[in-house]
């Protein structure tokens, strides 16, 4: 089993669950239309990475997002995460109507953060992401269509959470291409406190 860090400690997610197309200018991006629900997806624990990797064969996009950790069925910890995704395996799947687990469930394919502890107003949290110490990405949860403890709810109505799994909150607009050699840097803030902070360089 792959393993994450909250503070300092290894936590074996069981899973990952994911929203996607959840801010509006991102959705517009991608030239999606707005859904009538949340868009929740799994990856699976083989997915997590401690590093980023390009692909020779498939372009793979960045996609940061605020991510959490959940005990006892609440959002306890947070961290920064990168949802990594075929963005040409996934457009011809979503074509087709099929399933996206080719693009978005991979082997390293989600690659996060250490986790910290939250206690704050969930809502208070922002994201931002650079590449090459340029800010390619930034946005918080006042912009999300489905606030985290909405997305939550929505999980729990259909998905049991083991102690330990993950949740992602989608991301903000400005993804895009990774490639090798770039330098990540992602960040968390809590309104402007920064309370995570995480770099790698893709490999």
């Amino acid at each position: 089993m792959k393993a994450v860090k909250l503070n300092d400690e290894n936590i074996y997610p069981s899973k990952i669950v994911c929203i996607g197309k959840n801010y509006i200018e991102h959705i517009e991006e991608l030239n999606d239309e707005i859904p009538k629900e949340p868009v929740i997806f799994i990856k699976p624990n083989s997915s997590i990475s401690n590093d980023v990797y390009s692909n020779e064969y498939d372009v793979i996009h960045y996609e940061g997002e605020i991510s959490f950790l959940i005990q006892s069925g609440e959002l306890k910890a947070v961290g920064f995460g990168l949802d990594l995704t075929k963005r040409e395996v996934q457009s011809e799947l979503k074509a087709n109507g099929l399933p996206w687990e080719r693009s978005k469930a991979f082997d390293k394919a989600a690659v996060f953060s250490e986790f910290v502890s939250f206690n704050g107003n969930i809502n208070d949290l922002r994201l931002e992401l650079y590449i090459n110490d340029n800010l390619v990405q930034h946005g918080g949860c006042d912009l999300m269509i489905n606030k985290p403890n909405q997305i939550l709810n929505e999980i729990k109505n259909f998905i049991s959470f083991e102690d330990g799994d993950l949740m992602m909150s989608g991301t903000p607009k400005g993804v895009g291409p990774i490639n090798s050699g770039d330098k990540f840097i992602g960040k968390i803030f809590e309104k402007e406190k920064l309370i995570v902070e995480k770099s790698w360089t893709v490999k």
